[in-house]
């Protein structure tokens, strides 16, 4: 899960190593040059090898499903299921030619951003492929609502080099430096709370919205436009709504009693409900499915060989196809947004995860090793988008870890192995169901719901608006850029007119002088949502 979840990350209870468990395994010499690499010093830190290893397996665990969602929802259309000759509306992503090469590129991804954590930031903390901006991305590339939600139907390539070009900007951002404050830090503190906190909930409502989708448990209405599938007729939309909500039920069950990676037992368990219902394909798993197989020489080649069968350099297409004419707007809006949620992403998910612990964090609770972390976010993102993946972020899971006992970058390095590891099982992945996986969407949906939606200060009525309008557009018209951008224009828009009111007001009575609370970030970020939404042009 993405990083915007960080509330959720801030519920987690780090629990201290035991003095005696620190005193058994205290090293008699100074940690080796591995170790000292990746920040361990089992004195300072408080910790354990034991525990940082077992710390690296919790977080692989609570964050393993991104390695199957990740290529359903970029490819969340998929190719659907005919039956004598009817489009039963199943979706099988598994079909389609890109998926064993976006399996690659997620876990090389997690592998490559989670390491520079280790090296580089040497913090327990893990990266994948964020939630939320993969939902997006699978919007951008077309997936049935591209062409709806942004006017253009881009190229694979085309939003793989638009997530490029989003971290090398995230990149300069955590670099450059105004008044002692990177310029990253200073975007994120001029954008106007109530949105910040309303664009987690709005993304989680997104993402659900997808698994409901995905699973069919949301079908089409020609009157209603959405309804909820019809369980009496017991056919394979009903099977697919049953397995999803048996593993949204099985998360749930398994987080109430404290299981560490309970989704992904959840969606191995809704995987095997699957079985007698026809909607996982087990067979899958025995690797003979053109693409996917055990011989991962066989999987590695497939990768490398860049073509239409591989995502892995799919962006240099854009050196010789370009994007689509008149696009500029769209695409500098979708940079921008892409940018953006990065950024809340980030900083919220680390703070979340470290604040609470005096070994990770200051007094005030930033995290030790912050501009490391932030470097190694960035380059995460510009790593993927080569590759072949969406915006690499701080996983909002690895509190998880964290809560285990994770205080250095030798967490990390673990998680990093296990997802390496896990290139080599790409049928086992392969084999769960998308209906399984969206049981995982939509628990994403509530975390991000429960620990974001209290931030919002729906006291104020302005701010609650802003919020709403940012929530719902994000969810009913099927785009997380359209969202972010009629909240900001309406929380700009409004604040204004209030302050010039209230301005107005207080030149009369003379009391109680307005407080200008509109950053310059917020204007300019509003002009530019302005120009994409109501000024036609063919750049």
């Amino acid at each position: 899960m993405d990083d915007m979840e960080t509330p959720v990350a801030e519920q987690v209870e780090t629990q201290p190593v035991q003095e005696s468990e620190v005193a058994a395994e205290k090293p008699a010499k100074k940690p080796n040059g591995f170790l000292r690499a990746v920040g361990f010093d089992a004195i300072k830190k408080k910790t354990t090898i034991k525990t940082e290893i077992i710390a690296g397996i919790v977080t692989f665990l609570a964050m393993a499903y991104i390695l199957t969602v990740n290529p359903n929802q970029i490819l969340f259309a998929g190719v659907r299921t005919v039956v004598d000759g009817e489009v039963t509306g199943t979706f099988v992503p598994t079909d389609n030619v890109l998926w064993p090469s976006i399996f690659i590129a997620t876990a090389f991804g997690a592998v490559i951003g989670t390491l520079l954590m280790a090296f580089l930031a040497r913090m327990p903390l893990a990266q994948a492929s964020g939630m939320g901006l993969n939902s997006m991305l699978g919007g951008v590339i077309g997936g049935g609502a591209g062409l709806i939600s942004y006017t253009y139907n881009f190229t694979i390539g085309q939003a793989f080099m638009m997530v490029l070009i989003s971290g090398i900007i995230f990149l300069l951002l955590s670099v450059i430096k105004i008044k002692g404050k990177t310029f990253r830090e200073l975007v994120f503190d001029g954008m106007p709370v109530a949105v910040r906190s309303a664009i987690s909930v709005g993304i989680g409502l997104f993402i659900a919205f997808i698994g409901f989708q995905n699973a069919h448990i949301i079908v089409g209405n020609q009157y209603t436009l959405v309804d909820l599938v019809a369980f009496s007729k017991y056919d394979v939309n009903v099977n697919s709504a049953v397995v999803c909500l048996s593993g949204l039920f099985l998360i749930a069950i398994f987080d109430k009693l404290n299981v560490k990676g309970s989704v992904i037992f959840g969606i191995l368990g809704a995987a095997i409900v699957g079985i007698p219902l026809g909607v996982t394909k087990w067979w899958i798993a025995a690797g003979n499915e053109p693409g996917i197989s055990w011989k991962f020489w066989e999987n590695f080649g497939n990768f490398f060989a860049v073509g239409e069968t591989s995502v892995f350099g799919s962006f240099t297409s854009v050196f010789t196809e370009g994007f689509p004419a008149g696009s500029l707007f769209t695409i500098i809006m979708l940079i921008i947004t892409m940018c953006m949620i990065d950024m809340f992403d980030t900083m919220g998910t680390i703070v979340g995860c470290c604040s609470n612990n005096s070994v990770l964090s200051d007094e005030t609770g930033k995290p030790h090793r912050y501009g490391q972390i932030m470097m190694s976010d960035a380059i995460a993102t510009c790593t993927g988008a080569m590759l072949g993946t969406s915006t690499v972020t701080t996983f909002v899971e690895s509190g998880a870890g964290v809560s285990a006992g994770g205080r250095t970058g030798l967490t990390a390095f673990t998680t990093a192995c296990l997802f390496f590891l896990s290139m080599f099982a790409l049928p086992l992945f392969a084999a769960i169901p998308s209906a399984a996986a969206a049981s995982a969407l939509i628990y994403v949906g509530v975390l991000m719901m429960k620990g974001n939606v209290k931030n919002i200060d729906l006291s104020n009525a302005i701010n609650a608006t802003a919020a709403f309008l940012t929530i719902s557009v994000m969810v009913l018209a099927y785009s997380i850029t359209k969202g972010i951008g009629v909240g900001m224009i309406s929380w700009t828009l409004m604040s204004i007119v209030s302050y010039l009111i209230e301005l107005i007001k207080y030149a009369i009575t003379k009391k109680e002088k307005p407080v200008w609370n509109v950053s310059i970030v917020s204007i300019v970020v509003s002009l530019l949502f302005c120009l994409f939404f109501f000024v036609p042009t063919t750049l």
